[in-house]
């Protein structure tokens, strides 16, 4: 009997491992899960935001048959964003392989092909939470790479000046109340015409502990707790279904804890949110938020509407084993950072 190669077959060709890939269950970080920033291919390798500042006056009145007022052209800018190459590899050896079949069986299609979806699931894994890391970079404004250099600061891109509110959490007289007063107006003043169902904030541990027991809000937050079946149909009403997590409705801001991090390749454990601090946006907008995808960097890929990720297989020198290679080419962005508000307690 000749031992087939099942990596010849067209199961294990770079459109079926892209596709096999991107139909394996995605382990969301908490922004992915929320749908916060839905994904669209591009065919570039960079995507281009067009701002256009358009004035709203007062008309004033005219006696009939005098001419109107003009209408002038809002000024408009251009800003180019390249979009990050993120490629992962790893090996599926031929020694994984002999341990769990027989020589000459033809079920080594079948083995290999459920070793290498294990192999991809841990790929897609870490792709997942790379990209959670980046879109929670688009929250804050500030995109970082996984060594924590900076990739964009959309404030700085977009000539703005990031808004910030200081809590003030660890003084017993301060009024949370109207904390959240200002970044709800600061939201709303900067929308610019973009519609929205409500604000959340993320926010750390730390800031949300001083946060539910300060005098100003505690007894609120224990109603909050009590009331279940109401927390239930308001979570519903946002879109995101009833959350077990840490949450608290105030001041009309709806925080959230956020316990995300990751590690990076050195061993250093990032936190998605730094101690004492969280970020503040809008949800519900129309276009306010996206994740642009840009296609593989493959001769079959060019000029193609970009995939969330794709996958690809070669073999290793002598056949003693199969290069897995996987790349992502993603790029959350905030195209009107002005709605983002960073809340921190000084103390």
């Amino acid at each position: 009997m000749v031992m087939p190669n099942p990596f010849d077959t067209p199961a294990f060709n770079m459109t079926s491992l892209t596709m096999g890939i991107n139909k394996l269950p995605n382990l969301y970080g908490r922004v992915g899960a929320m749908g916060l920033m839905p994904g669209q291919g591009v065919t570039t390798r960079s995507v281009t935001i067009e701002e256009r500042n358009s004035v709203l006056n007062l008309l004033p009145t005219r006696r009939i048959g005098a001419p109107g007022t003009v209408g002038s052209v809002g000024k408009r800018k251009i800003r180019s964003f390249a979009i990050p190459h993120i490629p992962h590899d790893d090996l599926l050896l031929a020694d994984e392989v002999q341990g769990v079949r027989a020589f000459g069986q033809e079920t080594a299609l079948e083995t290999v092909a459920e070793l290498l979806a294990r192999k991809l699931q841990t790929m897609r894994n870490k792709h997942a939470i790379t990209l959670e890391w980046l879109r929670m970079g688009a929250l804050k404004g500030l995109i970082l790479d996984a060594d924590g250099s900076t990739l964009y600061d959309l404030f700085d891109d977009f000539s703005i000046t990031k808004k910030t509110v200081d809590f003030v959490l660890g003084t017993a007289t301060t009024r949370i109340g109207e904390k959240c007063l200002e970044v709800v107006r600061h939201v709303e003043d900067h929308l610019q015409g973009e519609v929205m169902l409500g604000i959340r904030a993320l926010v750390s541990s730390e800031f949300f502990d001083k946060l539910v027991f300060h005098d100003d809000t505690r007894n609120a937050y224990q109603d909050w707790q009590n009331g279940l079946q109401l927390r239930q149909g308001f979570t519903e009403q946002q879109g995101v279904g009833f959350e077990s997590r840490r949450t608290f409705w105030f001041g009309n801001i709806f925080f959230e804890e956020y316990r995300g991090q990751a590690t990076d390749e050195g061993g250093t454990v990032r936190r998605f949110i730094e101690a004492n601090r969280g970020h503040a946006f809008p949800v519900g907008t129309g276009n306010t938020f996206r994740t642009y995808f840009a296609p593989g960097d493959f001769t079959d890929t060019v000029n193609t509407i970009g995939l969330e990720l794709y996958a690809s297989q070669e073999a290793m020198d002598h056949n003693r084993g199969i290069d897995i290679h996987t790349q992502s080419n993603p790029l959350p962005l905030c195209r009107r950072p002005e709605v983002l508000v960073e809340i921190f307690s000084s103390n």
